[in-house]
């Protein structure tokens, strides 16, 4: 989850003898995917009523969907937002929004009634446990050949990642975007997107002498020793909240080892950025709880949504139809891909073009954990947010995030995620016989993964005389290569929609989320998320509107 540009740096096992720390290991490791939650909802939860008309309706309240509501709301646009999931505003029985990542309890999943955390084993033995069924933060959504975790929310996967803000190196850019005007991007919507996020970096001298950050200084100093580039990642967290964090004069969050379902204080998820300034102008409002439907041409112009509202228990309690005169698929590369690909199999849209629900790609995700000397600990207090990361994108494809174990104890261990240059895409479909879109993903497609990731940690094991951990995936598994955090395509930019994300073939349908981007971004995506829809947004409210 980390970059390879100083600037912006690029993505994201105990040896035998010390392996007796690593007890808890697993459960801290699934924290790598860093995740955030906010300290109270940024837009009014007013449920939309059936039978309204509004002017834009948009689909989902992660990244994209955020940008579109702020801008039009700035442009004297009136927007309803729709969210699956709930508004995380209110404090459980502990006082806290959100569980911690040791203890998940029904805040944790989405609707699962067993947890199913990234990294669930530990000496070969599964520790899920079960949990009563509730509309939690984090999904885990099962494909054919990989789970794919999403936050579900008011704020999207902003509540549920590491908050690595990272801006592609802009000689990987073309490959990226390859329609999109580069100089546009570096030279205005990557910096609004970066300080509309809250951007920053660690101080690299707290970084030097804080406990937290041990495990971060072992990184580096075994990446220097086999002669790869070490660099800082800029990330989204309240850096001072952090240092008072370590002195003790604030709650704990990140030193508290929330992440993997959410983060109760430091974390700026978009609930305290862009979806609270769209709440300040007055023109945005949220439905919590509403999953859309259908979207089909309305008699009478615009566009008829019908939208399901649920309770916490995943149970429909009302089916509500509205009319809008503009929709925004925003609901994530998984969900707008599959919303469009049935709107069309089924006949609501089916003039949407054949590249819908095709060029989806896992962002070249794989994890690994390495088992370190006595003589090389990482801490038993680890921050939940990684700020940095290895280099290997030019020789070897791959970009690893040195990533966080906050368990509490001693592990000896380092973890990390990375990205890399995986060149498979797979396709959403419809399926006639089950009525549901499925992903044609392989297993197999993560070996060129495994093989880039290799490039680095092969070299790294070489020279500390050192082991890849096999007890975190499963027996005698080293490497997570069953799931992804960064979800990308579907609605491919300039192939399924135009140049600036409109569904041609329907005046007022645009996209605007994860979709739009083809399966890999070289680094941590939502950065390039955020300033891809801070470009269409623009152009759209300048020739549209």
């Amino acid at each position: 989850m980390s970059d390879p540009t100083p600037s912006g740096a690029g993505v994201a096992g105990i040896s035998r003898r010390a392996f007796i720390a690593g007890t808890g290991s697993l459960l801290g490791a699934a924290a790598l995917t860093g995740r955030a939650p906010a300290a109270r909802a940024a837009v009014a939860a007013t449920p939309i009523a059936g039978g309204a008309h509004v002017p834009v309706l948009v689909i989902g309240t992660g990244y994209g969907g955020s940008v579109a509501a702020l801008r039009l709301a700035e442009a004297g646009v009136d927007v309803h937002m729709v969210e699956m999931g709930m508004a995380w505003d209110t404090p459980g029985s502990d006082g806290k929004i959100f569980c911690n990542t040791l203890q998940p309890d029904r805040r944790s999943y989405w609707l699962r009634t067993r947890t199913k955390a990234p990294l669930n084993y530990f000496l070969g033995f599964p520790i899920d446990r079960d949990i009563p069924r509730y509309t939690g933060v984090l999904d885990a959504e099962e494909f054919a050949g990989i789970t794919v975790y999403q936050g579900r929310g008011v704020g999207g996967g902003s509540l549920v990642n590491g908050g690595m803000a990272v801006t592609p190196k802009r000689e990987n850019f073309g490959g990226i975007l390859p329609s999109v005007d580069a100089n546009e991007m570096y030279d205005v919507y990557y910096p609004r997107a970066n300080a509309g996020l809250g951007a920053g970096l660690v101080d690299p001298a707290w970084f030097d002498s804080t406990a937290c950050y041990q495990y971060g200084r072992v990184g580096r100093k075994q990446a220097q020793r086999s002669g790869f580039p070490f660099v800082f990642v800029p990330d989204v967290y309240d850096w001072d909240y952090m240092k008072q964090e370590a002195s003790g004069t604030v709650p704990k969050s990140a030193l508290a080892g929330e992440i993997l379902y959410g983060n109760n204080y430091g974390k700026k998820s978009l609930q305290k950025t862009y979806l609270a300034r769209a709440a300040a102008t007055g023109r945005v409002t949220v439905s919590a709880l509403h999953k859309v439907t259908s979207v089909a041409p309305a008699p009478g112009g615009g566009y008829t949504v019908v939208i399901d509202q649920i309770d916490t228990g995943g149970s429909v309690t009302a089916t509500k139809t509205v009319t809008a005169d503009r929709v925004f698929f925003a609901a994530g590369s998984v969900g707008t891909s599959k919303l469009l690909v049935r709107l069309k199999a089924t006949g609501a849209l089916p003039a949407l073009n054949d590249e819908v629900g095709k060029g989806w790609g896992d962002n070249g995700n794989v994890m690994c954990g390495r088992a370190n000397h006595l003589w090389d600990p990482t801490g038993s207090l680890q921050s939940s947010i990684p700020c940095c990361g290895i280099d290997n994108w030019a020789a070897g494809g791959a970009f690893a995030e040195v990533a966080p174990l906050p368990t509490g104890i001693e592990t000896f261990a380092s973890f990390y995620l990375s990205i890399t240059k995986n060149p498979n895409r797979a396709a959403f479909s419809w399926d006639a016989a089950t009525g549901t879109v499925v992903l044609n993903w392989q297993t197999a497609w993560k070996q060129p993964s495994i093989a880039m990731a290799k490039t680095i940690f092969d070299r790294i094991n070489a020279t500390e005389g050192t082991i890849y951990r096999t007890d975190l995936f499963g027996v005698y598994k080293i490497w997570g290569d069953h799931l992804t955090y960064h979800p990308l395509g579907g609605a491919v930019l300039n192939k399924a929609t135009d140049n600036y994300g409109r569904l041609t073939a329907y005046p007022g349908l645009y996209v605007i989320d994860a979709s739009l981007i083809p399966g890999n971004t070289t680094v941590n995506p939502f950065v390039t998320i955020t300033a891809l829809a801070e470009r269409n947004i623009e152009k759209i409210i300048a020739t549209d509107l």
